[in-house]
């Protein structure tokens, strides 16, 4: 099952279900982003909108994208602030955005989906301000090498959805090679993990600031 397919399936009962990655993604960024405040902030990925209201709580303007229709419906009906717009669009062609408009980009169990994070980290770097912020949260590779993956059950049929395993070392790679620096990287665990290898883990980019060429002559 093709990946938008399988979330429009799935976003009727994505926040009804027992899942201890998404919980934890939501703890994780609200421990990311206490007491800070952002200008325009772009939500890529946003899902049924799990972590938008938070966005919207820190943020002038939000703008929140998404591949899957049925995830955005479920996120329009969670969300209701007046500095948030909701855009269907598929993070693997030229984002709706303009070029340096956003001081804080957040991407949230999305790029496991997404095989050339080249592309994402290039368009996060564009669409950021000078100094500004990407924020990703990720399902730990440490946990795709055991065989774990988005899935979820309906009707007693479990649906595995694609995904790519990227190791912590491509995610600095392609940040780099689009003139982004590590700021902060944290795994994270749930509290039911105990004694399994990290569930999520979280980086924290910065944009290099843009320095103006002069000329002499």
């Amino acid at each position: 099952m093709i990946t938008k397919t399988a979330y429009d399936n799935w976003s009727e009962t994505y926040d009804r279900d027992r899942n201890l990655t998404r919980d934890l993604d939501y703890a994780v960024t609200q421990a990311a982003f206490a007491n800070l405040r952002f200008s325009s902030v772009l939500e890529i990925g946003c899902g049924t909108g799990k972590n938008t209201a938070l966005l919207a709580s820190i943020a002038a303007k939000v703008h929140a994208l998404d591949f899957s229709d049925g995830m955005l419906a479920q996120a329009k009906n969670k969300v209701s602030s007046d500095n948030v717009t909701f855009t269907v669009a598929d993070l693997t062609r030229a984002w709706p955005c303009a070029a340096r408009s956003a001081d804080l980009i957040a991407c949230n169990l999305v790029l496991e989906h997404i095989g050339d994070l080249s592309f994402v980290f290039a368009e996060a770097a564009r669409v950021l301000v000078a100094d500004g912020h990407f924020f990703v949260c990720e399902l730990h590779p440490f946990r795709q090498y055991q065989g774990a993956q988005a899935r979820f059950e309906h009707d007693q049929t479990t649906t595995e959805i694609q995904a790519f395993v990227h190791h912590l070392s491509d995610f600095i790679h392609a940040a780099e090679a689009s003139g982004l620096v590590l700021e902060r990287f944290q795994e994270w665990w749930h509290e039911e993990d105990q004694g399994k290898p990290p569930r999520l883990a979280s980086f924290m980019f910065r944009k290099l600031m843009e320095t103006a060429m002069t000329t002499e002559g």
